[in-house]
């Protein structure tokens, strides 16, 4: 016997662009299947900051299921960007919670052959009874795997991307995009299209056409530099120092890209130093390590989960792997130091502001030539 169709449709991930075009693509075929006009679609906003906030998306979405097709016929609608079902203050919250539970209730009572329901939600906490009620009752699906898994996800992001395009991506080059542009899928998604196109179909996207094409979004326009000092190359450095400079750059980006990577190298290397971390291989940092190690010590970052260098676990784990595999990681003693060299070139350029490329190559020199 066939199984019965669920009642509604709920995909969810830690991506919100990704779990929203898959949401977008669910939401333009069931309207197609019902033949549904504007007037029987709707799109319910399910983002909120607060309580009373989630309060009131869940009456425009209870408002939208209940309301009867003007001119008879299947109503289609859609809650998007659902973000109180997260592991946040805003989903813990008691209000919340109550809010949820009756979420569950109205899904409950969802006549499919009247309405037809897609729910987008980024990231959501599945432990909850929520989402695993969702797996039971709705047609589920988890867009990009668990969080641990984003940087695979990333990966397949963009070689997924150039498929659709008719093109592939040579060695080193999907790896090299995105280190450029970062755990950013909407403008990885509008890379891979862009070089794709350059490339032609059935052509190879290569390293040198990524090199050429792709700007540095994921620290700014000193992501080069970055990769030199950490790599502990001193020519290099001061090399991309200088071209920063002669093209009018300033110096506050240098200084806060410098200091972010730092953060996160040095707790990668406290990780690394006692054993709750191994060395990352190509895919990043073992993901059962940094699981256990995530369990150990986010809760000493009060429950942060947005993306910060001062908590070392919101970071993208093939990232972080990355940028841990491609620096010449020195002792924690460095890592210390070179805050406190960061600070004091802070300090010089208030005094010096017209001097400012001096007094970064300055403290380079110090940091590396030790």
């Amino acid at each position: 016997m066939p199984a019965a169709p669920k009642q509604f449709i709920f995909a969810c991930g830690p991506d919100d662009f990704l779990v929203n075009r898959v949401g977008k693509e669910f939401f333009e075929t069931l309207a197609t299947d019902a033949q549904a006009d504007d007037f029987a679609r709707e799109i319910v906003s399910g983002f909120a900051n607060n309580v009373d906030e989630v309060e009131k998306a869940m009456n425009r979405f209870r408002d939208a299921v209940q309301t009867v097709a003007l001119f008879g016929g299947k109503r289609v609608v859609w809650f998007k960007d659902v973000n109180f079902l997260a592991d946040t203050v805003t989903g813990r919250a008691d209000g919340t919670l109550q809010q949820v539970e009756a979420l569950q209730e109205l899904l409950a009572t969802v006549n499919a052959d009247d309405v037809a329901v897609v729910i987008t939600a980024a990231p959501v906490d599945r432990r909850r009874s929520f989402p695993k009620w969702c797996e039971a009752h709705a047609d589920f699906t988890l867009v990009g795997g668990d969080g641990e898994a984003a940087g695979e996800t990333l990966a397949n992001v963009v070689q997924s991307e150039a498929r659709e395009w008719g093109a592939t991506f040579g060695e080193g080059a999907a790896e090299l995009l995105l280190q450029k542009i970062g755990a950013n899928t909407r403008l990885l998604t509008e890379e891979t299209r862009k070089l794709a196109t350059h490339a032609g179909e059935g052509a190879a996207i290569t390293e040198a056409l990524v090199e050429e094409l792709t700007p540095n979004f994921a620290e700014g326009d000193f992501f080069a530099a970055a990769d030199r000092f950490f790599a502990g190359d001193l020519p290099g450095t001061l090399r991309e120092l200088q071209r920063h400079f002669f093209a009018g750059g300033d110096a506050r980006p240098v200084i806060t890209a410098l200091q972010n990577r730092n953060r996160i190298l040095l707790q990668a290397r406290v990780l690394l130093d006692s054993g709750e971390l191994r060395a990352p291989g190509n895919y990043g940092f073992d993901k059962a390590a940094w699981a256990r190690a995530q369990g150990h010590y986010a809760r000493h970052f009060g429950g942060d989960t947005e993306k910060s260098s001062f908590n070392f676990f919101t970071q993208n784990q093939w990232y972080a792997g990355k940028l841990v595999s491609g620096a010449k990681l020195p002792p924690l003693r460095r890592l210390i130091d070179n805050q406190q060299e960061f600070l004091r070139a802070f300090e010089e350029l208030i005094g010096r502001p017209h001097e400012a490329e001096a007094v970064l190559r300055d403290m380079a020199v110090r940091c590396l030539a030790g």
